[in-house]
Order: C-alpha cells, then structure tokens, then sequence
C-alpha cells in the first residue's frame, strides 16, 4: 500500500513523495489524513538542520505530528469503526528507509488504535490542533498557572484560552503589534507598555533562550519562570538578580495520554474554543511552498495542509 507524504530530504529539501506504507497488524487502524499541521517548533528545526542529535534522527523523513482524518480500516479489536473522526500525533509506518519523524504528514496513516483521540469530525481543521493544546495544558497542570505568558502565537494562545478555563486571568506580552490581536478574556500588551515587577509565574512560548534576563526582574521574590518552547541555543541567565529573586526554573515538556485526553473533555464541553487559530491553507500537493510561509512569514500562526486531493 502506498501513500503521498510530505518527505523531507534534507535541510530545505521538501517536496510531496510516494511512499510505501507497512501492512496494518492486530490493533492498528487506517487513517485517511483530511488536514495535517506544519509545527514551527520541531519542524522548523528539522528544516533548517538545526535540530540537536536525538535517537532515530535523520533524514529523509516525514514530518509532522498534528494530523485529524477518518478511520477507513480498523484490524481487530480496536474500538474504534470505519468512518470514525480521529487525531493522529503522528506515525511510525514507512517501508523504504523513510524515517517517521514524526511521520504525520502523509495522506494515508497506519498506527496502533491506542494511539489515536476519537474526535468529533465537526472539528474539521481545527481537529489537528489537538496535540498542540495538549502541549499547552500539560505546562499549565504541571504546577502553579501563569500571571504572565510570553509571546502571543498558537502556543502562546492556547496556554492563556486554557488557563482561564483554569480560573487565571493572565496577562500576555506580545512584541508583534499585530499578533496583539484576538485575545479574549485576557491583555495582550508590548511588554514596556507593562510596569509590573511582581508577577509570580511567568509561562515562556516565545522559545528566545536569551529571555531570562529579562523577566528576573519582574518576578516577585521566589517567583518561577516555566520554559514552553523549545530551545535549541544554551539557555543562561546572569546569576546575581537570580539569586536575589530565589528564581525557580521550570521546564514543560510535550503532552502526556492524560492531557490529551483533558484537552478532548475542554473541547466537547464547549469549554475551549481552537477558532482563530488557522491563518494559512494549503493543498498538500504546495507543501513545499506551506511550509516555507509557515517558518517564515510572520503573519502565519498555524499552516495547514490539506490532504483532500492526495491519498
């Protein structure tokens, strides 16, 4: 069985490709992928060959760990039916010697059952949103919720929809002025239109590693800054205003099964909305182009393919 899938060669070497696709086993279902999201973090590193050495790195490989679809082949006991609308965070399933980091990117999807969320299809686009609000609600549940939240794209956004769920009421910088937009039940202001120095926990999803030093001082006494993104530079901080502020540093890492499985409840109970957070559409046959705009256009929050012409 072969699929079209978004395979990254090398540094800025992208295009759509044919790959093979391993044969479903006892457990694993087939997922014809609608939409599937460009991530600028991992991906972005993964594009311009930064990306720090990890087991299973390498390249050619498909990209992509935030795809929504339709289950049209369930093998065994899966608990899930043809027809069902599920999200993909990713997949393991290339013959060839094409790697799946993360391996969402592709029109057809083998994977174990255990892995995917039974969504509602009405998400549409929006569904492939899911692991990134999980990464969000797995940084706000891991200890005390942010005053302050650093940077205003989809991750920022997310963290601060999901914290007032949360019951914070936090304030968010944004250096952008027009990323400012589109806040609602929070602040989004330029951070020296800002004069506190008191904030208690301050959330980072801008992923600057040279930050730090300047939120030491608006922290109150014993206040702790929790990192979001990913950083690829050393991240460091001059010691002494740290040490007068007994700064604690905190580090989020990707979801967990629970917290996708949170994030899911927030949705079907009307309690999170993904809208406003898709600024760019693209055919998956213009992924190279969609993915260029979406690491380098400043206006694009979150880039989406569309797999509707491609299987």
């Amino acid at each position: 069985m072969d699929t079209n899938a978004v395979i990254l060669s090398g540094p800025k070497s992208l295009e759509l490709g044919t790959v093979g696709l391993k044969a479903p086993v006892a457990g694993d279902v087939v997922v014809r992928v609608r939409h599937s999201g460009i991530s600028t973090g991992t991906e972005k590193l993964f594009w311009l060959g930064t990306m720090p050495p990890f087991p299973g790195m390498g390249y050619p490989l498909v990209p992509g760990y935030e795809s929504f679809g339709e289950v049209v082949e369930a093998c065994g006991e899966t608990g899930l039916a043809v027809g069902d609308a599920v999200f993909v965070p990713g997949a393991n399933c290339y013959e060839g010697g094409v790697r799946g980091l993360f391996g969402g990117a592709a029109g057809l999807l083998v994977t174990p059952a255990a892995r995917v969320a039974r969504l509602d299809g009405g998400h549409g686009a929006e569904g492939a949103l899911l692991a990134l609000a999980a990464t969000a609600h797995h940084a706000l549940a891991g200890g005390a919720l942010p005053d302050l939240i650093i940077g205003h794209g989809t991750l920022g956004r997310l963290l601060a929809r999901i914290a007032l769920t949360m019951g914070a009421t936090p304030t968010v910088w944004e250096i952008d002025p027009t990323r400012r937009l589109g806040a609602e039940g929070y602040q989004v202001i330029a951070p020296e239109d800002d004069p506190r120095r008191d904030y208690r926990v301050i959330f980072d999803a801008s992923g600057a590693s040279g930050l730090l030093d300047q939120l030491v001082p608006r922290l109150a006494r014993g206040g702790e800054v929790v990192l979001c993104g990913f950083y690829t530079e050393a991240i460091s901080f001059a010691f002494p205003p740290a040490f007068m502020k007994e700064l604690r540093l905190r580090i989020a890492s990707e979801w967990q099964p629970a917290d996708l499985d949170a994030t899911r409840r927030l949705l079907d109970e009307g309690r999170l909305s993904l809208a406003g957070l898709i600024t760019h559409r693209a055919a998956a046959a213009d992924a190279g182009a969609a993915y260029e705009t979406a690491f380098t256009d400043p206006a694009c929050l979150k880039m989406i393919l569309d797999w509707s012409a491609s299987a």
